[in-house]
């Protein structure tokens, strides 16, 4: 039987329930999907964990990349019962996963109070304008490490 974006998408809605019931996070969930079947399944652990960054999406590449042996997720669908945080769609695109599909959207969640809208804005300005205080030190120093890796024969590109 083929199984369609509906089935998965359930899957990672089914997921976000089963983790919000058992206290582990918030009510998010992910499924990450490669020819027809799961390889990854991630809830959101954040509280649970103590980890910011265990979100479902982030929880559910880990998971495939495991299952997979692997640092790419080419050819691999992610399922997400929310419109991915920009933390998570950084992670998402850093994988190579190839399709994103959600359901609840970032407004959506902006509603039931787990509002990242002030992420987006942070995201496009400079870190001179941004609300965190940056303090850059070390550059040179910092770059010769560049040069290192630009001339290292044995390195895994990614």
């Amino acid at each position: 039987m083929k199984k369609n974006d509906q089935y998965f998408i359930s899957a990672s809605i089914n997921l976000a329930r089963q983790g919000m019931q058992a206290n582990r996070g918030g009510p998010f969930g992910a499924v990450v999907v490669k020819d027809q079947q799961i390889i990854g399944s991630g809830q959101n652990l954040v509280t649970s964990a103590h980890d910011p960054t265990a979100h479902a999406e982030v929880v559910a590449i880990r998971s495939a990349c495991q299952q997979l042996n692997t640092f790419e997720l080419n050819g691999c669908v992610i399922y997400t019962s929310c419109e991915p945080c920009p933390m998570c769609l950084g992670a998402i695109y850093w994988a190579r996963i190839d399709r994103v599909v959600f359901a609840a959207t970032r407004h959506d969640a902006a509603e039931a109070k787990f509002d990242d809208e002030w992420l987006y804005r942070e995201i496009p300005l400079t870190w001179e304008k941004r609300k965190l205080s940056y303090q850059q030190i070390g550059q040179a120093e910092a770059m010769q490490l560049f040069d290192e890796w630009n001339i290292k024969h044995d390195k895994t590109r990614y």
